[in-house]
């Protein structure tokens, strides 16, 4: 779980080297079916990050350090 900004700026950067990833793969890989296979594991990787990003920014501040703390006990 993403816990503040930082953590936050750091899952976006990451999905943006997975997304320059998957387009790279889209230049070179000319077998469809091999295509696919290459950018599955980004592709997830991309979805499970988005998540975390949506739960974090869903999150009212005041609500967060409320749920941190609940979570180190």
């Amino acid at each position: 779980m993403i816990q503040n900004n930082q953590e936050l700026e750091a899952t976006l950067a990451r999905i943006r080297h997975f997304q320059k990833q998957i387009e790279k793969i889209r230049e070179v890989e000319t077998n469809p079916q091999n295509y696919r296979l290459s950018v599955g594991g980004f592709l997830a990787e991309i979805d499970r990050m988005n998540l975390e990003v949506r739960e974090y920014l869903s999150i009212h501040p005041s609500e967060l350090v409320e749920q941190v703390a609940e979570a180190s006990r």
